[in-house]
This record gives structure tokens, sequence and C-alpha cells, in this order.
């Protein structure tokens, strides 16, 4: 009896230490993926913080007006490319493990939008003459982001938004202009991107780059200015890379 009792107590005892050995290695090799990931709680904050380092670079979509038919000085009207920076805040809230809602602000940019206009003088002499126009945007971003599963220390993500702007240099109101092309100051867009985010030990790393295209006219068209009465409507036209920093 005693030797069947010692029997049952070791066989319980092989158990219970087979259970703690189990649980044991499950923590020790958790513990170790917890190390070997940097930042391994991010996805469970409801609520972070981080800043972006913008480069832009835009032009305007240009609907010619029918005077330009009609014009004896200017024969054509092209947009070109010009680059710009800014600075951002980012506010970011978790909604689900795949799914954030975006808050940028404030987002400042400084944009250049160029407009080169091929003229030519009554002894029919052509020439061409740049239009430098430029912008600073305050800008309200709000976007959704759909992001991948973790894989180690990356990830992808696409997104899609909105974005009011205020142009605070906005020159709709200048007189004294007779060569200038005017803008209004509010300008709404629509945005679509895609972004890669690298953990490190202390932050996240996200270069992002995203096409943000206007659906509203901002050009103030004044018939009594030679550039401006030739314009019909102006589009903004944008695509941004950024290197955001999050914590």
């Amino acid at each position: 009896m005693r030797l069947k009792f010692l029997r049952q107590h070791k066989i319980g005892l092989l158990r219970v230490l087979s259970v703690i050995t189990i649980l044991c290695i499950s923590i020790s090799s958790r513990a170790q993926l917890r190390d070997e990931l940097n930042l391994p709680d991010h996805d469970n904050k409801f609520y972070h913080l981080g800043i972006a380092l913008i480069y832009n670079n835009s032009h305007f979509a240009v609907t010619p007006h029918p005077n330009l038919l009609q014009s004896d000085s200017i024969l054509s009207i092209n947009p070109e490319n010009t680059g710009g920076f800014g600075l951002a805040g980012m506010h970011t809230f978790t909604i689900s493990k795949h799914l954030e809602f975006r808050v940028v602000f404030p987002q400042l940019m400084f944009s250049y939008k160029n407009l080169t206009y091929s003229t030519t003088f009554p002894s029919g002499q052509k020439t061409v003459a740049t239009k430098q126009i430029e912008s600073i945007l305050l800008g309200f971003p709000v976007q959704v982001k759909y992001l991948s599963d973790r894989m180690h220390n990356f990830r992808f993500y696409t997104l899609g938004g909105v974005n009011y702007q205020y142009d605070l240099s906005s020159n709709a109101t200048a007189r004294k202009a007779d060569d200038l092309v005017k803008l209004n100051a509010t300008d709404f867009s629509i945005e679509a991107g895609i972004g890669f985010q690298f953990f490190f030990p202390v932050f996240i790393l996200s270069p992002e780059i995203k096409i943000s295209n206007g659906i509203i006219n901002v050009h103030h068209r004044d018939p009594n200015l030679i550039y401006s009465n030739t314009i019909d409507k102006l589009h903004s036209r944008m695509v941004i890379f950024s290197l955001i920093f999050e914590g």
C-alpha cells in the first residue's frame, strides 16, 4: 500500500513538474520573443503622437479660358512641377488591429507652383514668361489607415482621406497686380497613399508617399489681368513624401 502511494505520489509530482516545465518554457519563449520585438505594446495604445518632415512636389491642372484662343499676346500656358517642404503633427487613434484614424494638425507647407506662358510681342518676337505662385498652406488632413499584420519590426499600410487647406499668402484681394495670377484662400483635396513602418527600440519611422488632388477651383479670375484672363480654372495637384517619427 505504501509503495503504491509513493508510486502515485511520484507520478503526480512528475505531472506537476512537467506542467511547471512547460509553463516555464512557454513564458521563457514569450519573453525572448518580447525582447526581440521593438515596442511590443505599441499596438495596445489608443492614441499616439508623431511628427512629420514633408517634401512636396506640386503643380496646377490648368483649364484654359476661351479668351486664350482670341489672345494675340499669349500663345499657351504650361504648368511646371516645383518642390516645397513642410512640417506636421500626427495624432493617431487606434480603432482596431488593422484600422487607425489619423488627424494631421498643425500641417504647414510651403508650396511653389509655376505657370509658364509663351508670349509674343506686336513685333512678332516670341518669349517665355514664368509666373511663380508661392503658397503657405495651413492644412487639416483627416485620414483612415489600413494596416497589414506586423512582420517582426516591419509593417506596411495604405491610407485615404481629405484635406482642407487655407493659403496664408493668398493674393486674391491684391489690387496693384497687373501681372499676377490671383488665387482664392481655401482649397479642399482628396488624398490617397501608402506607407511603411519600421519599429526601432524607442520610436517608429514611417516613410510615406501620397497623392493629393484638389477638387475646388482655386483661381480667382480677373479679366483685367493679362496672365489671369486666359485661365478659367486651376486645380492643385501634389505628390507628398513624408518621414514620420512616432513614439
